[in-house]
């Protein structure tokens, strides 16, 4: 499984909708996400991928699709690696 896939699953599962959404896919607006589900989606990603996002990193512009949300991912993990 790719890490784009593996991040569509988990916005899927804390979504608790049917199927995963396209990576590209707005997140908010077709009902994946509100403020309450991105919460459990960053503890989500954080405990998949041994990342830690920081509150200051918590805009919903990061979160808007699986693309937006595996760039960050990417760059949390880059920076825990350095």
């Amino acid at each position: 499984m790719t890490r784009t896939q593996q991040i569509a699953e988990l916005v899927r599962k804390c979504s608790k909708k049917p199927t995963p959404p396209d990576p590209e896919e707005p997140l908010f607006d077709n009902g994946y996400l509100d403020s309450f589900i991105l919460t459990d989606l960053v503890l989500e990603l954080e405990n998949a991928f041994g990342i830690r996002i920081p509150d200051s990193e918590l805009n919903p512009r990061r979160f808007e699709n699986v693309e937006k949300i595996e760039a960050l991912v990417e760059n949390r993990a880059t920076r825990s690696a350095g």
